[in-house]
């Protein structure tokens, strides 16, 4: 961990906080296919066009309490999560790496995940235009930035999107049904751009401990049994993100576990 420069993790928070409300933007109007640049912010109920003041990261949230000054109708609660969670993330990040080009590499992949995640929540779709793009970019990046190979970039992708792919299949042709959808498969191979193929293995079985723990709790919650359906994305965004973070602990713990 770096030594802590308290103004600039100040502003690697608030700069979080930023990103984060323009996520918010994009988690709502790319599934609509709607631009992310105009109109403006605005009252999804009402239409009414937000003011600054009104569109401040989880301050105007809580001077609001939640509710369109004009109208009064509820703002999700996802807008300020959705904030605080990149605020977090970008802190954390600044905190691990500093300022720096590894920093940047990390929000970009971290916030992308994001972004990604809360689309599959709400619709249950990865859209194509976030991870295509997310699987071209990340090769150079990870070159350049954390000295992962072009070849090991490659066959992250193979590897993760072939794997998944392979696992769909089966399933399909097991039980008559789909399964995996392709979206995970491309976030999968999205994921092995980024971070080569190494780290894949504990990203998916993190992503699968997550699932099989939250899963089982809203499959009982939901009262739907077997017929709940839950997204995948956000878990192995989860197995991505716990990676970033704790990858090295972990491969040293298992190392020191193996020893005996």
């Amino acid at each position: 961990m770096m030594d802590t420069n308290i103004p600039i993790a100040v502003l690697s928070f608030l700069l979080g906080l930023v990103l984060g409300s323009f996520i918010n933007v994009c988690i709502y109007r790319i599934p609509e296919k709607m631009s992310i640049v105009n109109p403006g912010s605005h009252c999804r109920t009402c239409s009414a066009v937000l003011k600054w003041y009104d569109n401040i990261p989880l301050l105007s949230y809580l001077i609001l309490r939640g509710r369109c000054r004009q109208c009064g109708a509820p703002i999700r609660f996802r807008y300020p999560l959705v904030e605080g969670l990149a605020g977090v993330l970008s802190l954390a990040l600044f905190l691990r790496h500093g300022l720096g080009f590894v920093y940047l590499h990390l929000m970009v992949f971290s916030l992308s995940l994001v972004t990604i995640s809360f689309i599959d929540l709400d619709h249950m779709i990865i859209p194509d235009i976030l991870s295509i793009p997310g699987m071209i970019i990340g090769i150079p990046a990870s070159f350049l930035v954390n000295d992962v190979s072009v070849l090991d970039s490659l066959i992250g992708i193979l590897a993760g999107g072939g794997t998944f792919y392979g696992i769909a299949c089966g399933y399909s042709l097991l039980t008559g049904k789909d399964g995996m959808g392709g979206g995970d498969i491309k976030l999968i191979a999205m994921i092995g751009a980024w971070m080569g193929w190494r780290p894949l293995p504990i990203v998916v079985l993190v992503s699968a401990l997550a699932g099989t723990l939250i899963g089982g709790i809203f499959i009982f919650a939901s009262g739907k049994g077997l017929q709940a359906r839950i997204p995948f994305g956000p878990f192995l965004a989860i197995g991505a993100l716990v990676y970033v973070f704790f990858g090295n602990e972990i491969i040293l713990w298992y190392m020191r576990f193996l020893q005996g």
